[in-house]
C-alpha cells in the first residue's frame, strides 16, 4: 500500500522526519511529495529540498520523494496512493486538518487520511518557527537534521540576515 506525506517541508524538521519514520513501519512505500506553490516563495528551492530529505531519510527504505502542483488529491491518484499521510502537532492543528480530510473525502472517496500525532519531543516544530530562531543565528540542531541545520545558516548569512 503507498502514502502519500504531502507538505512544503521548507524546510524538513525532526517533527517530520517522525512521521515519515512512523508512517515506514505502516506502509509499503511513503511518498513525502513537496507541494510547490507559484504563489508562495520558499526559502530552499525544490531542488534543495529534494536533496534535503533525501539525505534525511537515506537510512529508511520505501521512502520516495516527489513534487506536485495542485490538488494533492489529483497527485495521489496520479502516484496510486491508497492513504494521505497528515502530521498533527497539537490539538490545535485537527480542526484544519480534519476539515481538508473530510473535503478530500467528497473529491477522492477511495483515498483515506491518515493522522499521526508527532512525538511529544518534537510538538512544537514548524518550519516557520525554525527559520525565525536561524534567520536570527539561533541554534535549530535539536530541531532539525545536520545538513539542513547548515543549509539554513548558509542561506542566512548569504542573505546578511545573520
Amino acid at each position: 500500500m503507498i502514502a502519500l506525506y504531502p507538505g512544503s517541508f521548507d524546510p524538513l524538521t525532526y517533527g517530520h522526519l517522525d512521521v515519515i519514520e512512523r508512517a515506514v513501519r505502516l506502509f509499503d512505500c511513503v511518498v513525502v511529495a513537496i507541494l510547490t506553490n507559484p504563489d508562495k516563495s520558499p526559502l530552499f528551492s525544490t531542488k534543495e529540498r529534494i536533496d534535503q530529505i533525501q539525505k534525511a531519510t537515506a537510512h529508511l527504505d520505501r521512502v520516495e520523494v516527489d513534487t506536485f502542483h495542485g490538488l494533492t488529491i489529483n497527485f495521489a491518484r496520479q502516484r496510486g496512493a491508497q492513504v494521505l499521510i497528515r502530521g498533527l502537532r497539537a490539538v490545535s492543528d485537527f480542526e484544519l486538518e480534519l476539515q481538508m480530510a473530510q473535503t478530500n473525502r467528497t473529491l477522492a472517496p477511495e483515498i483515506e487520511t491518515l493522522f499521526l500525532s508527532t512525538s511529544t519531543v518534537h510538538s512544537f516544530l514548524s518550519s516557520s518557527l525554525v527559520k525565525g530562531i536561524a534567520r536570527l543565528g539561533g541554534p535549530v540542531s535539536h530541531m532539525v537534521p545536520s545538513h539542513i541545520e547548515v543549509a539554513l545558516s548558509e542561506r542566512y548569512s548569504v542573505r546578511g540576515e545573520i
